[in-house]
This record gives C-alpha cells, sequence and structure tokens, in this order.
C-alpha cells in the first residue's frame, strides 16, 4: 500500500519544516546550544545515541545532552543531509538522513532515523535510532570511525 496524504506542493511544504529542524538541529550542535536541541523534543521522547545509550523520556535525554554537548563539538562540526521523509500518516514522518562528522582524525558517517510527529502545526522529535555507517563511500579511505566507535559516548 502506497499511502499519499497530500498534494505535492502541501509535501513540499511539509518536507521543509522538517528540513527546517533538522537545521535546526544541526544548528544546536554545532554551537553546543543544549536547550536549543531539546526544545525540538516530545516529553515522552525516546532516543537512542549513535553509541547506544537508550534514553526515554525529555529529562533523560536533557541530562544526557547537558553532559555531552557543551564542548562536544570541540574542533568538530556535523552537517546533516536529508536522504528520504515517509509519511506514515500526515502528522507522523519517518526521516532518514545521513549525519557527517568533520573531526581532527577525518570525516565520520552516521545514519540516523528520526520518527517525527506534528503537533500544533509544529514537528517535534518522537523516536530516533543513530548508527554510524562504515560503509558510506566518504569512509572509504579513511581509517576508522571518530565518532562512531564502540566506545563512543555520542
Amino acid at each position: 500500500m502506497n499511502a499519499t496524504y497530500f498534494d505535492d506542493a502541501t509535501r513540499r511544504a511539509e518536507i521543509e519544516a522538517i528540513m527546517r529542524l533538522v537545521a535546526t538541529v544541526e544548528h544546536a550542535q554545532n554551537y553546543d546550544l543544549p536547550d536549543e536541541f531539546l526544545g525540538l523534543f516530545r516529553d515522552d521522547a525516546i532516543w537512542t545515541t549513535g553509541g547506544g545509550k537508550r534514553l526515554f523520556g525529555l529529562d533523560a535525554i536533557s541530562a544526557f545532552t547537558h553532559q555531552v554537548l557543551p564542548g562536544g563539538m570541540r574542533g568538530m562540526s556535523v552537517t546533516f543531509e536529508l536522504e528520504h521523509v515517509l509519511f506514515i500518516r500526515p502528522d507522523v514522518a519517518a526521516v532518514k538522513l545521513r549525519q557527517i562528522y568533520q573531526t581532527p582524525d577525518g570525516p565520520d558517517v552516521g545514519s540516523p532515523l528520526w520518527v517525527m510527529a506534528k503537533e500544533d502545526g509544529q514537528w517535534r522529535l518522537v523516536a530516533s535510532q543513530n548508527i554510524g555507517a562504515p560503509d558510506d563511500e566518504l569512509l572509504a579511505d579513511s581509517t576508522g570511525q571518530p565518532v562512531f566507535d564502540p566506545g563512543s559516548r555520542s
């Protein structure tokens, strides 16, 4: 079954709104702004970090974020590329991203999947699973994954 919820113009507008949220995450991470990042979540959100840490609820996500984000991007930057949006319902989307870290040790690539819900006219993060993407073409000549290794705090 292939559900069609929107006409083309509405679909584009919803994807643009999702892309604005993605850009806010990118900005918050690059500039060590934990509260900007946390403002994008529902209170009952689930977040699994690239290092496999499972966080349940905004309080747990907040505690972790305030521990690692201030200073956590020192010497690094991250960009997010939107790869795919699947609208499960008009107000629920699965969003697949390519997350590219530039680090002093070389690039690293993650492949997060975000589930988002639109509430009160705003897209919010509901659930996320992040994982390293060691087979990404950007890493073909790389010697390792400086961000997404098993000992990572991400």
